[in-house]
């Protein structure tokens, strides 16, 4: 008998990173909500599952030999559920170079640079006292449309971003790059990029995934959230 996995989430592009995978990978699982404009992040109950107050994260009854484990960090987490499951790693080892280098990528630039360009552009010029710093605005801005170039010039010549096949680098991705508007980039000079966007997005499963409590998903302007999020 399968149990269902644990999910600990909240509506943000790591959250969408593995309840996509879950629901691509057709995992039973139950939603575990936390709210980070709460701080649900530093409960000590969920400090055990992830030390670093970061979701997602996940905990899986039926882990390796049959014992619970928990897992931490989406990329860790898109890459256990891959092994466990046997889906969206490539089926050679040259596959699964590619995948992980990709999602490497993804976790070391898209990620930290898109969220700072979120945090610069949308959130600090509204923190008391205003924090519109267009040093720092201009640079995650420049530096999310390098990468997305770097992705467009990929896409030209593989289908997906780890080659022909969908894994989960593209999963990994997609919830930021969706974001593309947030972070003041454009599409017309990334064609590429422009139909993986759309051809990733109308996935069933990276639909399913993306709506899970979509109607909580808020901006966190507000001052208490603020104080949650940026000066813990």
């Amino acid at each position: 008998m399968t149990h269902p996995i644990d999910l600990y989430f909240w509506p943000t592009p790591n959250g969408w990173k593995v309840s996509i995978a879950l629901e691509e990978m057709g995992l039973p699982y139950q939603t575990h909500l936390i709210n980070i404009g709460k701080g649900d992040q530093f409960a000590p109950e969920f400090l055990k599952i992830s030390p670093n107050n970061r979701m997602p994260a996940i905990v899986d009854p039926d882990g390796p030999d049959g014992a619970p484990i928990s897992v931490f960090e989406s990329g860790a987490i898109l890459m256990y559920l891959a092994r466990k499951t046997g889906q969206f790693y490539g089926s050679t080892e040259r596959d699964r170079i590619a995948v992980e280098e990709w999602l490497m990528w993804q976790m070391g630039g898209v990620g930290p640079m898109a969220g700072q360009a979120h945090h610069f552009l949308k959130y600090a010029p509204q923190l008391d006292p205003p924090q519109d710093l267009p040093y720092a605005k201009d640079r995650y801005r420049t530096e999310v449309a390098r990468l997305y170039g770097v992705l467009d010039r990929r896409l030209a010549d593989n289908e997906y971003v780890a080659g022909d096949f969908y894994s989960i680098a593209d999963m990994s991705i997609w919830g930021w790059a969706s974001l593309w508007e947030g972070q003041q980039q454009t599409l017309e000079d990334k064609p590429h990029f422009a139909r993986w966007l759309e051809a990733v997005g109308a996935r069933s499963g990276v639909q399913a995934g993306r709506a899970l409590h979509a109607e909580l998903r808020g901006d966190h302007r507000s001052k208490d959230a603020q104080n949650v999020l940026f000066k813990r």
